[in-house]
C-alpha cells in the first residue's frame, strides 16, 4: 500500500471528509432498516418492473461510501465505517425498543397500535440488515482491495462493479431468506424480490461508477494523490 504524505492541516480536512462520509453510510443504513416494509413497484422502460422495498432506495449508497473510503482512505478505515454501523443500528434498535414500551397518551397521533405497526418488525428487519450487512460490507471491502492490489491501482470500475455485484447478491439473499424465515414475507415472493432486489442494485452500482470517479478525482486533486495511494488519517 503506497501512503500518502500529507501535511497535519491536510490530514485534519481528510479526517472531516471521513467524518461526513460516515455520517453519511450510517444515516443510510439506519433509515434503510426503519422503512422496509413499505414496498414500491417500478417499471423500467418496459422491460422489467422491480418490486421492491424502500428501504433498498439508501442501502447502495453504503456501499458506494464502503468503496471511495477504501479507495482513498484504506482497508482498516473502511472496517472502521461498517463496525460504526453495527453498533448505530443496534442503538437504534434499543431506542425503538423503548419508545414501544412507553404508553401513548389518549391525545397522541400516533397511537400504540400504528406505532407497532409501523416499526414492529424493525428488531427482526435490523436482525436481518446486520446478518446480511456483516456478510456484504466486509466481503465487498475484501474484495475491491484483491483487484485494487491485482491492478495495481488502475481500473476503479473493475473494483467498484465486481466487489458489489457479489457482495449484493449475498446482501439481498440473506436479508429475504431472514424475512421469510420469520414470516415477514412469504415464501412465494422469495424469487421474484431475490431478482428484483438483485437487479436493481446491480443497476444502482453500474450508474453510481461515475459518481465513484468523481470522488475519486475529486480527493486526488485535493489531496495531491498519486494512483494506488491512500491517505493515512494517524494525526501523530
Amino acid at each position: 500500500m503506497n501512503v500518502s504524505v500529507l501535511s497535519f492541516s491536510q490530514k485534519l480536512t481528510a479526517y472531516k471528509i471521513y467524518l461526513i462520509l460516515g455520517a453519511l453510510f450510517i444515516a443510510s443504513l439506519v433509515v434503510s432498516n426503519l422503512i422496509f416494509q413499505k414496498f414500491f413497484y417500478w417499471d423500467f422502460f418496459g422491460l422489467y418492473t422491480f418490486e421492491i422495498s424502500v428501504g433498498i432506495l439508501p442501502y447502495p449508497i453504503t456501499f458506494l461510501i464502503t468503496d471511495l473510503i477504501s479507495e482513498i482512505y484504506g482497508k482498516r478505515k473502511a472496517n472502521q465505517i461498517v463496525t460504526a454501523g453495527i453498533f448505530a443500528s443496534l442503538f437504534s434498535l434499543l431506542i425503538i425498543y423503548v419508545a414501544a414500551m412507553v404508553p401513548a397518551t389518549g391525545w397522541s397521533p400516533i397511537n400504540d397500535t400504528l406505532f407497532d405497526k409501523v416499526f414492529g418488525a424493525t428488531p427482526i428487519a435490523v436482525l436481518a440488515s446486520m446478518m446480511a450487512y456483516l456478510f456484504a460490507q466486509y466481503i465487498d471491502i475484501q474484495i475491491f482491495h484483491f483487484w485494487k492490489k491485482f491492478t495495481k491501482g488502475k481500473h476503479l470500475w473493475l473494483r467498484n462493479n465486481f466487489s458489489t455485484f457479489f457482495s449484493q447478491f449475498i446482501d439481498t439473499c440473506t436479508v429475504l431468506l431472514l424475512l421469510c424465515s420469520f414470516g415477514k414475507i412469504e415464501w412465494q415472493l422469495f424469487g421474484k424480490l431475490l431478482i428484483g432486489g438483485f437487479l436493481f442494485k446491480i443497476l444502482v452500482a453500474a450508474l453510481d461508477t461515475p459518481l465513484l470517479y468523481l470522488g475519486v478525482y475529486f480527493f486526488k486533486s485535493k489531496f495531491n494523490l498519486k494512483t494506488g495511494e491512500e491517505i493515512n488519517l494517524d494525526l501523530s
